[in-house]
């Protein structure tokens, strides 16, 4: 199933393939779905065998990402510039085996429900999968409890998890800056306004939101990773546009960066004679942060699971963020990090890079971690 997966990713809320697998699996094990959440996510249902427990979730994402694959696997991807660079092909795959050995187990004290979430690579469909109810039993199953998801990680040995109490990963957004000049011929710079130098100016300045503006406690980054401007080599332009990420582990810090960010986009271009927008596309997402009783069920039922060696605590948040973060704000949430780097191996080829590739040997770990927060 991985390896299939693999093979043909799908971009967020394009995972029709993908879940149709996903639905063809938990039809074969004879488990009741609902389709079509949140676009082309499903969201199956396990009920209890005995009385008492609670309703226990259990959440993967699906989609991929829109880069060109460079592993050299059998089962690389067959859409070029498109791969599952992030490891959902293997998210996806825990959760079906998982689902395969619940329905098998006789003895189920709680209810699960179990989400194939769509388009967590920017498309925020955890949002959307919290809206339209599936924590409050609105698509199929009662309303959950607790909430516990994961992800492969790259920096951790495989056999091995990781999470943490409080923000684990930051809140994450996108911005995108119009820069407005005055064009001319390249030759008589005084005629024009050059939107390229004064967008230059924005990006050297945005530096000092973490530098200035924000304590050197606390923990914030502005990247810009996209910038764009000019027509030819002779000629000033009348636009430039500089597209990036705004990173922060508290609520209040993101504001603050947010200000920042189109106050200093404003000012320096009205200072070179310019002007300047800031458009905040998307929904952004929300600081990933475990609910202490969550976490140390969580601590609890691994220890016991795979042994107290093999249950680290994750010392730092990580910059990186997670639509994991929606559900979240609704109920008791545990999102943990499984090891992908194999033992005696001294790297592993990044999340989000090309030549990156999801640890078969991780999934045996993830699905009996699963199937145990599900029963425990």
């Amino acid at each position: 199933m991985r390896h299939d997966l693999h093979a043909h990713p799908e971009l967020g809320y394009n995972e029709h393939r993908t879940s149709e697998k996903v639905r063809c699996s938990l039809d074969a094990a004879g488990i009741q779905f609902a389709s079509g959440v949140a676009s082309t996510g499903v969201v199956a249902f396990l009920p209890k065998t005995r009385p008492g427990g609670r309703c226990i979730a259990l959440r993967t994402d699906m989609d991929a990402l829109p880069i060109l694959e460079n592993t050299g696997k059998s089962y690389c991807s067959t859409k070029p510039g498109v791969m599952h660079a992030c490891g959902h092909d293997g998210h996806t795959s825990i959760l079906l085996g998982a689902a395969k050995v619940l329905a098998e187990t006789p003895d189920r004290p709680n209810d699960v429900l179990l989400l194939f979430q769509p388009a967590e690579e920017g498309g925020a469909g955890g949002d959307r999968m919290c809206k339209e109810g599936v924590l409050q039993g609105k698509v199929v199953g009662p309303p959950a409890e607790m909430i516990f998801g994961l992800h492969g990680w790259t920096g951790l040995n495989v056999g091995k998890v990781s999470t943490r109490v409080g923000p684990m990963l930051a809140a994450a957004e996108e911005f995108k800056i119009g820069v407005r000049g005055k064009g001319s011929h390249a030759a008589y710079p005084h005629y024009g306004i050059d939107p390229i130098v004064v967008a230059a100016h924005i990006l050297t300045a945005l530096q000092t939101v973490a530098s200035r503006s924000v304590s050197p406690l606390d923990s914030v980054v502005v990247t810009v990773g996209q910038f764009s401007g000019g027509v030819a080599h002779n000629v000033i332009s009348d636009r430039a546009e500089l597209r990036g990420t705004v990173r922060s582990l508290r609520d209040e810090t993101r504001n603050l960066a947010r200000r920042r960010v189109e106050e200093i986009a404003d000012n320096v271009a009205k200072a070179f004679g310019g002007s300047a927008t800031v458009e905040w596309p998307g929904t952004g997402y929300p600081v990933t942060s475990n609910d202490a009783g969550a976490t140390e069920h969580f601590r609890k039922t691994a220890r016991a699971a795979i042994g107290d060696q093999n249950v680290e605590e994750m010392p730092e948040p990580s910059m990186g963020g997670e639509d994991f973060s929606f559900y979240g704000r609704q109920i008791p949430a545990c999102f943990y990090l499984l090891g992908l780097l194999p033992s005696g191996q001294a790297s592993y080829p990044g999340l989000h890079s090309p030549e990156f590739d999801f640890n078969d040997d991780a999934i045996p770990t993830g699905i009996r971690l699963m199937c145990e927060l599900a029963l425990s």
